[in-house]
């Protein structure tokens, strides 16, 4: 089966917002894997790193030691193999 330019679109956009940016990056890549990168690093800053910057800012006591996100991260890793 074989979708047209605005079938597929169509198709996208009724995905959950996290799974059409999945397919996004991943369509991105496949085209300009360093543009991808680029798009999606500078996404993440403006979007995700931003809202945290001004909820940390706004309050304070939400910060997390370094150590902990730290342990966090690396539980996750282990946890992957």
């Amino acid at each position: 089966m074989s979708l047209s330019e605005s079938e597929f679109y169509a198709a996208g956009m009724s995905l959950p917002p996290d799974v059409r940016r999945h397919v996004a990056l991943r369509l991105l890549e496949s085209v300009d894997p360093d543009e991808a990168f680029d798009m999606a690093s500078q996404s993440w800053l403006r979007t995700e790193a931003a809202s945290a910057y001004d909820a940390l800012k706004a309050d304070p006591s939400r910060a997390v030691p370094a150590e902990d996100v730290r342990a966090r991260f690396e539980g996750k890793w282990a946890a992957r193999s």
